[in-house]
């Protein structure tokens, strides 16, 4: 049996989470493809979390913090 779609709630936080990494991600002036690099991912898989689409493990939203150069608290 598929697990179960994510709430509406899980849902709106992971597209709040996936507009605060674009917009922190603009304010460095970076791509996503550099973005990535930084970060140790690819450019589709900054895509999909800054669109919702995926939801990013704990150990990602450091990784993508660090390479932002800002707080963890900023992203979440």
């Amino acid at each position: 049996m598929p697990p179960a779609p994510p709430s509406p709630r899980v849902l709106a936080a992971r597209r709040a989470v996936g507009e605060r990494i674009r917009a922190a991600r603009l304010h460095a002036n970076l791509t996503q493809e550099i973005l990535g690099e930084r970060a140790g991912l690819d450019r589709q898989a900054i895509n999909r979390i800054e669109q919702g689409h995926a939801s990013p493990l704990l150990d990602t939203l450091v990784r993508i913090a660090d390479a932002l150069d800002v707080p963890l608290r900023d992203l979440v």
